[in-house]
Order: structure tokens, then sequence, then C-alpha cells
């Protein structure tokens, strides 16, 4: 029972499949390959525009190489106070960003809104070059809560951030589940409401490990490729990300996965909603779940055979207090997760409040 994170899992069979087949036949290094090349083809079919991807090793570096090229060492990202590069990169922004500070304006909430942003840029100094300038914005889809943005959402908080001179960043570790979750298209989740750089990550979502930046503002890449090298991310084997690309966009099969973890998430939900004594902090719009649980049940749990993360006591929203009996914990599902782990992990639930 394994709902940990949805790093935990392989990679799908497919997915396995194509790196089987690259791994059979010679190629060229460093991404120039049919793979690389197919893959970069399937990206800009998926979200219906010209676009420039690249690929690296893990959702870290995507991150912190994209913001790289969106921000100078003297300025700043605006996040989410829960944020993955503020919370779970380490100092990986600030190292490729030459030290671009982060600043966190979402005040507890599970996204960040319009008001938030232009809050900040009310209340924030304008004295340059005393007061650090914000030049980039980074949303998560879907957000470290488990929440997703919808379009509209998106396209609200692009007509403030580009109105006070902001870049739009996306880190997209699950873009797959955001869009399983909403009736829309890529295109319409990203380029077409106002993002300019997308960190795409397939390896939560099926791959070993494959992320790519995206860059639909192309005048944002100029430097990519020297960032990349020089920060030690260019795969001399480069084909193993390509071929792990094309297994995962073929015939939707990310969409698939994704929807599958998603659909976990929701039975998952439906147990805990049905039982005094849990309580769910955001409701479930992707595979992750953050549940507010007895720290008896917490441990009952875990001596079964279940894993489980106890979550950020401080990202609680402001309307929920943990009691000195409770416990804060996220649960993840996977493409991997099957009926069986989730029935047992939820007969496990209710067997501890019927006992």
């Amino acid at each position: 029972m394994y709902f940990g994170s949805d790093n935990q899992t392989g990679a799908s069979p497919k997915v396995l499949g194509m790196l089987a087949e690259a791994n059979n036949e010679y190629s060229h290094g460093y991404g120039d390959d049919r793979w690389t090349d197919q893959a970069i083809e399937a990206l800009k079919a998926l979200f219906e525009c010209d676009l420039e991807a690249y690929f690296v090793a893990t959702g870290t570096a995507a991150n912190s190489l994209a913001l790289s090229c969106m921000v100078k060492p003297w300025e700043a990202i605006l996040c989410h106070d829960s944020a993955h590069i503020i919370l779970d990169e380490s100092t990986a922004p600030e190292l490729f960003t030459g030290g671009a500070r982060m600043l966190s304006v979402s005040n507890g909430q599970g996204k960040i809104t319009p008001e938030h942003l232009e809050n900040y840029f009310q209340t924030i100094g304008t004295d340059y070059p005393h007061n650090v300038r914000a030049t980039a914005l980074s949303i998560a889809q879907a957000s470290e809560s488990g929440l997703v943005y919808t379009p509209t959402e998106i396209s609200a908080l692009s007509r403030v951030a580009k109105g006070n001179g902001l870049s739009i960043h996306m880190d997209g570790a699950r873009f797959a589940n955001a869009v399983a979750s909403q009736q829309v298209t890529p295109s319409e989740l990203s380029w077409k409401a106002g993002v300019d750089v997308l960190c795409l990550g397939a390896t939560k979502c099926g791959a070993l490990c494959a992320e790519v930046v995206i860059f639909f503002n192309k005048g944002l890449a100029k430097t990519f490729i020297h960032r990349r090298k020089r920060g030690g991310h260019l795969l001399s084997k480069g084909r193993v990300f390509g071929a792990q690309m094309v297994g995962w966009l073929q015939d939707d099969h990310w969409l698939e996965l994704a929807k599958h973890a998603n659909t976990q998430a929701v039975k998952l939900a439906e147990t805990i909603n049905g039982i005094d004594g849990l309580q769910l902090v955001w409701p479930v719009e992707s595979n992750e779940l953050f549940v507010v649980m007895p720290k008896g049940l917490a441990t009952y749990l875990r001596d079964a055979g279940a894993e489980f993360y106890d979550w950020y006591v401080d990202t609680l929203p402001p309307n929920v207090t943990l009691q000195d009996d409770q416990q804060f914990a996220r649960l993840v599902t996977s493409f991997a997760t099957q009926d069986s782990h989730r029935q047992e992990f939820s007969e496990l639930i209710q067997g501890y409040f019927i006992s």
C-alpha cells in the first residue's frame, strides 16, 4: 500500500518498451537522435504550437534552469508559500538563477489568486534599486495542495502578472493529472492562458526519469542550452529521454495513466469523506489527498504496511486547526495504484474506527 508519492512507482510497460527499443540501436549523443526529434514533434502536436523543448532528468533541474532563463540574479520570483521551488528544492533555484529571491504571495490558500498578486503589487515598495523587483510568477499545476488551476484562473493571473512585467513559469510535475481532471486541452491549460514556460513532468506519471522544459515564449530559451550544459544536465545518451517521451505521449498514454491515478484518489476520498474523525483539507482535484487523522490511525496504518507522508503543518489553511492527538498527512495515488491496494487501505481505515 504505497501512498507516499507517485515517484515510488516504476515506469509503465509501454514507456519501458520504447526505452528498450531505443537501447537496442546506435544513436548520436546529446539529443541529436531520432527519438528526441520524434518527442519534440509530438509535443508540438500535443500543444498545437511551435515551441522549444529541452529534456532533463529531474524536476528540480527543470524548474531551476527554466527560472534562470526568466529572471536575473537581482530579481525575484513570486510563488505559492508551499511551492516545491521554495520548500523542496533546497537552494537549487537560487544557485541556477545566481541568487534571485523567491517571495510567497498566497497567504495560506490552496492556490494563488489575482487578489494575492494585486495585494503584492499594491504593498511592495518600488524604490529601486533598494527594493527587489519581481519579474516572474511561478505556479504549480496541479498545486502543492492537489488543486488544479482552470484556464480562466490562469488567464486572470496572467493579466495581473503581465500587466506588471512578469513572465509565467508553470511547474508541471503533475500537469498530466491536472489535464485529466478537466475537460480541456494541454494548450488551453498552458500557453493559451498565458504560460510562457512549462516544466512538463512525466516521471511521476509513468516514466522512469523524463522532464522537459517547454518554452512557448521562445525568446526566453536563448541561453538554455548553455545553462543546461554548464549545470551538468546535458545527458550524453539523450535518446533515453526522447524514447520515454515518445512512449508516454503515444496514443494519449500519458492521459490514460493520469486518469487512473486521479480515479483512485477520488475513490479513496469517498471512503475518507464517509468517516467521522477524518477531514479532507482540500477538495480532491488530482491524485493527492491531504488528510487530518488521529495519530493512532496513522500509526495503525503504518504498522499494517501502509506508506504515506506526514505533511507540513504550516501549510494547513487558516480555517483548519490541528489538535494534539491529530496528524496531518498526504496520500498520493499513481498510475500503478491497484484497486486491491486502495480497498485494503480503505478497509483498514474503516476497521480502525469500528474497533
